[in-house]
């Protein structure tokens, strides 16, 4: 099994689109000539997608208790997000060394979903406080 896939909801799709594509994303499907209710895109490395889904209210995600949080991983993160304040995307937080040794950005997108661009490296999956993994029998 594995993840590839996560929607996430906006307020105004086609604004949405262009905020997603701005941070580099590729749009692989669209729905704009029949209701722009849904987006999807791919990421520039690997297979993972995501998508769009136009929601019915008005409020921002973070005024309607989505407390989910997308992150996006990049390996030259601080490059990453220069070249996004250059363009005009405003952080809430720039790259910053975090305690469980991720250096994380935070930012929200149109619709008030939270972002994370970040970095882990080898810590994302072998942290110094991993768990055994105990084979199942």
């Amino acid at each position: 099994m594995r993840l590839n896939q996560i929607t996430l909801p906006v307020n105004d799709m086609a604004q949405s689109c262009e905020f997603y594509l701005l941070l580099g994303f590729t749009q692989i499907v669209s729905t704009a000539q029949s209701g722009n209710h849904y987006a999807r895109f791919a990421c520039p490395e690997g297979e993972a997608t995501f998508s769009l889904s136009l929601k019915q209210s008005e409020l921002p995600a973070r005024e309607c208790n989505n407390s989910s949080v997308i992150y996006f991983e990049h390996q030259a993160l601080d490059e990453w997000v220069a070249d996004l304040i250059h363009k005009g995307i405003l952080f809430e937080q720039l790259p910053v060394d975090e305690a469980y040794l991720w250096r994380e950005a935070i930012l929200f997108d149109p619709s008030g979903n939270k972002i994370k661009l970040y970095w882990a490296g080898e810590n994302r999956l072998n942290p110094p406080w991993r768990v055994d993994i105990q084979a199942s029998s």
